[in-house]
Parts: structure tokens; sequence; C-alpha cells
């Protein structure tokens, strides 16, 4: 089960920009044994940081984090470009009852997606 995530992080100012621009958030940020982090914020439930140090290795393989964006995906999808990432997947169906998916490569070159039920 999960209860915690790290996107990782080149430059790290850039990424913070790039999240807090997307999702039109104020991150937190603070200094952790030798990593930056920012902080999703989250009243409750799963959370996660963007983090920058040694071993915080952006990348387009590996696990897929899907991003909640709300009730329309395209909202957060629409504003991708304009703040450094590129999308490769617009947004999709999944299923009647599963909601809608984006695929998109963030400001430091991770593959991400969204998710939204309408």
């Amino acid at each position: 089960m999960i209860n915690w995530f790290e996107i990782p992080a080149a430059n790290f100012e850039r990424a913070v920009s790039f999240y807090d621009q997307i999702f039109q958030i104020q991150m937190e940020t603070d200094k952790m044994n030798g990593y930056s982090m920012a902080f999703f914020p989250a009243d409750q439930g799963i959370s996660g940081a963007i983090i920058c140090g040694e071993g915080a290795n952006p990348s387009q393989n590996g696990a897929l984090l899907y991003l909640n964006a709300g009730e329309d995906l395209n909202q957060v999808l629409s504003k991708v470009e304009d703040a450094g990432g590129k999308v490769i997947l617009g947004k999709q169906k999944i299923s009647k009852d599963g909601g809608f998916f984006a695929l998109f490569i963030d400001s430091e070159g991770n593959k991400m997606a969204l998710h939204s039920t309408a």
C-alpha cells in the first residue's frame, strides 16, 4: 500500500516551479539529510515530495505515478508545456467508471501521469 512518493529533480527550483505552476499550489520546501525537498499539500492520505540530492535521478523508466488532477485533468494538462514540460499523451478515457488519464514529461525528464474523474 502506498503512503509516500518522491519525484526526483536535477534542478530543484525548476521542478518546484513546474509543479507549483501546473497545480496552482505553493509547495513548502526544506532541507533534510543533504536533500532539498518540496512537499505536495495533503490534508490526509497519500502525499509526496520533489527531492533533489545524491541518487535522486529523474527518469522516464520505472514506476509511473498518477497524480490527482481534480475533476478535469485538462485544467492541469493545459499548463504542462508552458511550465517547461511536454505532453506525450493527451486525455484518454480509462472506462465508464475509471475516469481519465494523460501522460507527460515534467521539467526534469520524469514520465508522469494525471488522473481525473471527468
